[in-house]
């Protein structure tokens, strides 16, 4: 198939579901996939037989979970404008508030919808502060513990989300009793509690065995039911960008110029300044990977191979599943990657395209 183009193997991505699955038979928490990481809606019947729903962060996110993945749809957003709310509600089964006052303000159209309300805990396990949900003056959830226990008679549930890149079970289980040191009298009232994402439980060595009864005890200790909104846990390791070398040069170093670019297809390289993985990262030649567009600094990274890079060769950027698909761009008018699954057999299904006309009908 032409490059560039995501490719997503249902094989890798059947090992996370299926470690996802043993958590709920394990512990009873229900699971469901954040969209704002992963949002390939062609995979969802397949997802969905191993996790619950889905979960939002914007109406078009929460009428894409209630209309492509069967389950539960929960919304939630930072702020829903006036003329939202009433489709938010039609196409969810739970909202969540960000703050109080969103709760007060559309308290006449949520009346009798199942409500939640967002708590900012003031920790997380973010390394970085464009993303760490307690950073100083955070915006995310509400704080104040007597604020949250006054309004427990208008919802019926708390979300919690303060895990990010966590694959230390330890700091979970550290910040998950603060949690219920804090708010534990607001706990009591609640019928159900997300505990967010962010948690690498899928990940190689995590002790899923010890995360498992630490849930069940919590779900026992609160009588609630727990939910977990996976993203990058429930499609790391399943997806590649398939990329081709168009140009080579020599600069004080081997660059090879592929048809691909981390602004447009791997934004997130680009924003927390991280390389990409190409792997195996070995060999006697060392070749830094450029993306074709005109931003000076569209660098995949430096690698290693066995051989030196020639036009037409083939490479494979790995990790393109998680917050890579969900932002990409038409940046330069660089070709935006088409979609390709491998199915379980080990066939090839092209599934998405994206030419010119898509290009176009970007803007107006």
């Amino acid at each position: 198939m032409q490059t560039p183009y995501y490719l997503i193997d249902k094989s890798r991505l059947l090992a996370n579901l299926e470690k996802i699955d043993w958590l709920h038979q394990a512990s009873g928490a229900k699971c469901l996939l954040a969209l704002k990481c992963f949002a390939t809606w062609s995979l969802f019947d397949f997802m969905s037989g191993y996790m619950h729903g889905s979960t939002s962060s914007s109406l078009f996110e929460v009428k894409l979970g209630f209309e492509t993945f069967p389950g539960e749809t929960h919304a939630y957003s930072v702020a829903y404008a006036e003329d939202e709310i009433t489709e938010v509600l039609a196409h969810s089964d739970k909202i969540i508030f960000n703050s109080i006052s969103q709760l007060t303000r559309f308290d006449p159209q949520s009346r009798g919808h199942v409500r939640g309300l967002r708590v900012n805990p003031g920790v997380s396990t973010s390394g970085f502060d464009l993303a760490d949900p307690a950073r100083p003056f955070s915006r995310l959830g509400e704080h104040d513990p007597q604020k949250v226990l006054g309004i427990t008679d208008q919802i019926s549930g708390l979300m919690f989300h303060n895990n990010c890149e966590n694959d230390d079970f330890d700091r979970f289980d550290q910040m998950l009793t603060l949690i219920e040191t804090r708010f534990g009298d607001s706990l009591h009232k609640m019928d159900w509690v997300s505990l967010g994402g962010g948690i690498h439980f899928t990940g190689p060595g995590y002790p899923l065995d010890r995360l498992a009864a630490r849930l069940k005890r919590f779900a026992q200790e609160f009588g609630v039911q727990v939910y977990l909104e996976p993203g990058e846990a429930a499609i790391t390791g399943a997806a590649t960008l398939e990329v081709t070398v168009l140009d080579t040069l020599f600069n004080g170093k081997n660059l090879a110029i592929v048809d691909s670019s981390i602004e447009a297809h791997m934004l997130d390289l680009l924003i927390y300044r991280e390389s990409a993985k190409i792997l195996p990262d070995q060999g006697e030649h060392p070749w830094m990977i450029c993306g074709k567009s005109c931003l000076a600094g569209d660098i995949f990274g430096e690698f290693r191979f066995d051989a030196p890079l020639r036009a037409g060769d083939r490479i494979s950027i790995a990790d393109a599943a998680g917050y890579t698909m969900v932002k990409k761009n038409w940046f330069n008018g660089v070709k935006m990657p088409s979609i390709v699954i491998r199915e379980l057999d080990g066939s090839m299904r092209l599934v998405r395209d994206f030419g010119y006309e898509d290009f176009k009908a970007a803007l107006s």
